[in-house]
């Protein structure tokens, strides 16, 4: 967890507060005094508290953080709405009949609120994104937010989703980029009624806001690499599978774009060829990761990239995409493993089998107790401490960021 010092006024001790909670933890009893020592001691206290602050900012700079996204002073957007697969479901996929679901212990293990749903040990990118990005609360889930917290923005990500309506479906329910749209939609609608059918200025909200689109992982390894359910991989050639689903995403996003969006992040397909689920079948070459897989994919990421520049060449007028590159980010975490702090990068913090990738994690299952060593949490996912350090480095960096970084992209 991580915290921030807040000085109340209408009180007579500091308190520690939880910027996500507002939870307050207070320090000591008051004590009483004369009214002048308790002037003097809280001008005295104030003081000493502004330098601590300013010296433990001054030394944060210095060092790369390993823990923690800093937070802001308040949002530097009015919201945050967030379309994607597993790698960032908080929750949606909780009431519905699919085998991907993550409400159970140990996920959630060192989430405060413990298994929501969310398929990791902790926090999620968008988590720790939407922390960096200043908001005092997560993204609530589609599923569950209501009224007026549709102004700050919802979640619609759901595992095993795609771009593709049938990808996933081996997996059972869930909901797709099409269906994530829909909802979207539905949100539109009821925000509407807030600015009373005034669509300017509905319009004007929306292009305020941040949105992120993750998907084109499940299309892969929930589809065109799963010939036993799907036969994408023999209707195409990997330069074919991935012209398709590039000329179905852009419909999406324009859809996305004629439903209000304007700042939008598009993400790359990760380095799925490496994770522990591929490890655990795949003994092919010296790298031990599939790259079969990883070179189809690449065929995606070119093609979005060039999406990304032709739509921010008026393909869309106002948008500002901006082309997040998970591929290279996620190559660089497990080729300098070492040097972020992660000790095992192949194989997952829990599981069963080979790599514990065999096998995803199961409910009660006991997991590794170093979390914060691991770069995988399970056969398919990332560690929190792997998705903090990717939403930073996304956030303030142009290392994994086209042609601008977050933080450039929410300042627009």
């Amino acid at each position: 967890m991580w915290w921030a010092w807040k000085l109340r006024n209408e009180g007579k001790a500091l308190e520690l507060m939880d910027p996500l909670t507002e939870s307050q933890f207070p320090n000591s009893e008051a004590v009483s005094h004369s009214p002048l020592y308790n002037l003097e001691m809280k001008h005295f206290l104030e003081l000493v508290l502004a330098i601590t602050w300013i010296w433990l900012l001054s030394l944060s700079a210095r060092c790369f953080s390993q823990v923690q996204p800093r937070p802001q002073q308040g949002p530097q957007v009015p919201c945050f709405f967030i379309f994607g697969d597993s790698l960032v479901d908080n929750g949606n996929n909780n009431g519905i009949l699919t085998l991907a679901r993550a409400n159970y212990r140990p996920y959630g293990i060192d989430f405060p609120q413990g298994p929501t749903g969310r398929f990791t040990n902790g926090r999620t990118y968008v988590d720790a994104l939407a922390q960096l990005l200043g908001f005092p609360t997560y993204i609530p889930p589609y599923s569950r937010v209501r009224g007026l917290d549709l102004l700050r923005g919802a979640n619609y990500a759901s595992g095993a989703a795609g771009i593709r309506d049938e990808t996933g479906d081996n997996l059972g329910a869930h909901t797709s980029m099409n269906e994530q749209l829909v909802n979207f939609g539905n949100t539109v609608q009821q925000l509407r009624r807030f600015f009373r059918g005034d669509n300017d200025s509905l319009n004007s909200y929306l292009s305020k806001c941040l949105f992120f689109s993750g998907m084109g992982s499940n299309d892969y390894l929930n589809n065109y690499f799963m010939p036993d359910f799907y036969s994408t991989s023999t209707d195409y050639t990997a330069p074919a599978f991935a012209s398709v689903l590039l000329q179905q995403y852009a419909r999406q996003l324009a859809q996305l774009y004629s439903l209000g969006a304007r700042k939008v992040m598009v993400t790359a397909v990760g380095q799925i060829g490496c994770i522990p689920y591929q490890l655990a079948r795949f003994h092919g070459n010296n790298s031990r990761c599939n790259e079969k897989i990883n070179n189809a994919i690449l065929l995606f990421n070119s093609g979005l990239k060039k999406m990304v520049l032709n739509i921010n060449g008026g393909q869309l007028p106002g948008a500002k995409f901006v082309f997040l590159d998970f591929y290279q980010s996620s190559q660089d975490l497990a080729s300098n493993g070492a040097s972020y702090g992660f000790d095992v990068i192949d194989k997952g913090c829990c599981g069963v089998g080979r790599n514990n990738g065999q096998i995803t994690c199961l409910p009660l299952q006991q997991a590794c107790e170093n979390r914060a060593k691991y770069l995988f949490w399970d056969a398919f996912h990332p560690t929190e401490m792997a998705n903090i350090l990717l939403a930073k480095a996304s956030y303030s960096s142009q290392a994994y960021t086209y042609p601008i970084n977050i933080q450039q992209l929410a300042m627009l």
